[in-house]
């Protein structure tokens, strides 16, 4: 007769621990992270479990939607980058390759040329040094290699950088490397408008609004001499990549004019149009050749 009473009570209790616990969990735990454990398990049910996909570096800048910002998954739109093998500790030679399939898991062989290739490949360590900008191979079957030696250990990013034919939209998807070997200090980024390289000076002028466009122009001198020997490079009189610092999101930047339209110039002075989704430092690299041989100038800038 007594065992209703019992159970009414062990229910009571239930729910009083129940309740304490969520409320201990919300002091020790900040609102917004479990707003945010909330959202991703909500959209690994949407996605019909597509969250591992995803995790490889999925997470996004201040008050910035992933999907609003490339350059942070393996998995852009359906496309996948996955497969990739190089080599784990400094010093050796060895290959660096990976693959790309499509939303319906078949390998991406058809592209749109986009700044004469079909797909650019960046390779950064963490701290922003070590940047690299190439141009692998492809077999055909959608898997993509090129000769690879490391110089310093370090956590590496790379981004395959592409245009499906498919769609004609460009898709960056990026992955981390773990290089084994003596391990440096990481290097101390310091704004600057200028920096030199090989001999050459590279100038800035132009200010970064976060959410809108900019325009930033490059002078590049050598001996104090404007050059104006610029010799044409992707396309363009030079190529500009742009990283978010902390997260490292990929942004696409497009030079302005291009060379023989009979309106833009080989130098000194390169422009490009800018525009980055949040306030805060970006790290610039900009490719430019002279004399056959290409030359990186590095920037850190910060968008207000």
């Amino acid at each position: 007769m007594r065992t209703l009473p019992r159970l009414g009570w062990y229910a009571v209790t239930l729910a009083v621990l129940f309740v304490g616990s969520f409320a201990v969990a919300r002091a020790v735990v900040p609102e917004s992270t479990a707003d945010e454990w909330a959202a991703g398990t909500e959209g690994e049910h949407a996605e019909g479990g597509h969250g591992e996909a995803d995790s490889d570096h999925d997470e996004a800048g201040p008050g910035e939607a992933t999907e609003a910002v490339p350059g942070l998954s393996i998995e852009q739109d359906g496309y996948l980058l996955h497969d990739v093998t190089a080599p784990t500790t400094v010093g050796p030679e060895g290959v660096l390759t990976f693959a790309l399939t499509d939303p319906d898991g078949r390998p991406v062989t058809a592209y749109e040329t986009s700044h004469e290739k079909d797909l650019h490949l960046i390779v950064v360590r963490t701290d922003g040094s070590g940047f690299r900008h190439v141009h692998p191979a492809t077999s055909g079957d959608g898997t993509w290699s090129i000769p690879w030696r490391w110089v310093r250990a370090g956590s590496y990013r790379m981004y395959a950088d592409f245009v499906p034919a498919a769609t004609g939209e460009e898709v960056t998807l990026t992955h981390t490397l773990e290089v084994a070997g003596p391990v440096g200090p990481a290097r101390e980024r310091v704004e600057s408008d200028a920096a030199t390289v090989d001999g050459f000076t590279v100038r800035t002028e132009g200010e970064v609004a976060a959410g809108e466009e900019s325009t930033l122009a490059f002078t590049v001198t050598r001996d104090g001499t404007p050059v104006t020997t610029l010799e044409p490079y992707l396309g363009a009189y030079g190529h500009l990549v742009a990283l978010r610092e902390g997260d490292l999101a990929y942004l696409h930047v497009h030079p302005m004019g291009e060379p023989d339209d009979g309106a833009t110039p080989p130098g000194p002075t390169i422009e490009f149009m800018v525009e980055t989704p949040t306030p805060g430092s970006y790290l610039l690299y900009l490719d430019f050749q002279v004399d056959g041989t290409v030359h990186t100038a590095e920037f850190a800038v910060t968008a207000h």
